[in-house]
């Protein structure tokens, strides 16, 4: 009976040393937050009120304030983060900084957090467990590349946010779900944060988020299983992860040669002229805007039905380019190869943008067909890269999207599909889009555009 009182009497007294943000402390972990204080955080940025409320840290929001962090005094390189976060309304969003830092300088002197932020997301967008890079590259990883994981976050109770930082890769899941999953080249290591939202309005103002259970293991660390099948951003170039590669991706560029393409004029070659790879990059050279005239169209050797693909693309200012799909180079023509075309076109400078029908010839539209829905932060400018994504299911349903937004969606061969074939330049052709399988072509428009990191999953029916 002495052992158990004494036994009793330690755990007591450790709970009470350690506070409530420790009493759920895993194996390996340690905790970031004692509970009572703000001891190893400090606030960066703006002015939002940060402070601990019933063993958990509370933010408000406050009206004249930008973005507001509380960043750990200590940086971090791998690790394995756990914390349970809460929002009381819909109206203002947060995140958790992983790896960040902070220019003093920015935003005019008032200081600039900058690095990759885990989103929470309390609006019916639903994007909590996304990857967002913040005050540098808006979205890498919007939830739109994992349906699944949407809309999983609840307003109003403690939500559980996993984040997992080992080498250049960053996983996250929410509430148990898997969200988001990348592959980047950047930040080794860096502060944890803790966001308050600058806010517009005073309907915003005054709002809280609570952030508690906060631990975190930096030793003897182990990939977490993630679910099968989730895309991933990879910025590595024309690389893949070993979980790409476990779940059936393959490289059509392999960054140094033109292995696996071949002329769409005939044979079995890679132009001799009129393409170039350098650097990782396969690029198309310019020749006064002509279509097909110089190096001509690319086509992959291989065939494909279903498959999801992904490419990152460059264009110059005014460049016009495309990525078609299901060619069959059965239809005759003078210029470029027929096929169902992911159109890659400087909408700002090109003329052919205000072509066509209601904007169906705009950037990462289907040519000619359907307009893309796009939102201008997404939009990447020429000289900048792109990531474009195709997916073509068993069923026929096809999906584009531009740096991780769904833009446009349909199905081949349906009725919807087949009457804007009909009212399109595509109409000469019979089953124009139909075909069962083809090829993958990047297209000589005549103007400068490059492309890496071009990757594709076949899909069983």
């Amino acid at each position: 009976m002495i052992y158990i009182k004494k036994t009793l009497l330690t755990i007591t007294m450790a709970a009470l040393l350690t506070g409530p943000a420790s009493a759920q402390l895993k194996k390996g972990y340690v905790s970031l937050f004692d509970g009572k204080t703000l001891n190893g955080w400090k606030r960066l940025a703006g002015t939002a009120d940060y402070k601990v409320v019933d063993g958990a840290i509370q933010g408000t929001t406050i009206m004249g304030s930008g973005n507001t962090f509380l960043v750990t005094e200590k940086e971090y390189g791998d690790f394995v983060l756990e914390l349970d976060a809460k929002l009381e309304s819909e109206v203002s969003n947060s995140g958790v900084q992983t790896r960040s830092h902070f220019d003093p300088a920015g935003y005019g002197g008032k200081g600039k957090v900058y690095g990759r932020q885990y989103e929470i997301d309390p609006t019916p967008r639903g994007w909590t467990g996304g990857i967002y890079d913040e005050s540098r590259r808006d979205w890498i990883y919007p939830l739109d590349l994992n349906p699944k994981a949407r809309a999983l976050f609840k307003v109003g109770e403690f939500n559980h946010i996993k984040i997992e930082c080992i080498g250049n890769e960053m996983k996250t899941w929410i509430n148990g779900v898997a969200a988001a999953y990348v592959v980047d080249t950047v930040d080794a290591k860096g502060f944890i944060g803790l966001q308050v939202h600058g806010i517009l309005a005073e309907s915003q103002a005054n709002k809280k988020v609570w952030f508690k259970n906060i631990q975190i293991k930096t030793t003897n660390l182990k990939p977490e299983p993630f679910d099968k099948g989730v895309y991933v951003m990879n910025f590595n170039a024309n690389s893949l992860s070993a979980y790409e590669q476990k779940n059936g991706w393959q490289l059509l560029f392999d960054g140094k040669t033109g292995a696996g393409w071949k002329s769409a004029r005939g044979g079995d070659k890679f132009p001799e002229k009129g393409w170039t790879i350098s650097n990782g990059i396969i690029s198309v050279s310019p020749s006064n805007g002509g279509e097909s005239t110089n190096g001509g169209d690319i086509i992959t050797v291989k065939q494909y039905k279903a498959f999801d693909l992904s490419f990152d693309f460059k264009l110059t200012e005014g460049a016009n380019s495309g990525v078609k799909y299901f060619v069959t180079l059965n239809e005759k023509t003078q210029g470029s190869a027929i096929g169902l075309e992911y159109q890659v076109l400087d909408d700002e400078r090109h003329p052919d943008a205000k072509m066509g029908r209601e904007g169906n010839r705009t950037l990462a539209s289907l040519y000619d067909l359907i307009k893309a829905t796009k939102l201008p932060r997404f939009v990447h400018p020429p000289n900048q890269w792109n990531t474009g994504r195709i997916i073509v299911y068993p069923n026929n349903h096809v999906e584009h999207y531009l740096n991780g937004v769904k833009v446009l969606e349909y199905v081949r061969g349906s009725k919807e599909f087949r009457e804007l074939v009909a009212i399109s330049k595509y109409k000469i052709w019979e089953n124009f889009g139909e075909a069962a399988e083809g090829h993958i072509l990047l297209q000589d428009h005549g103007n400068a555009v490059s492309f890496k990191s071009i990757k594709i999953k076949t899909l069983a029916p």
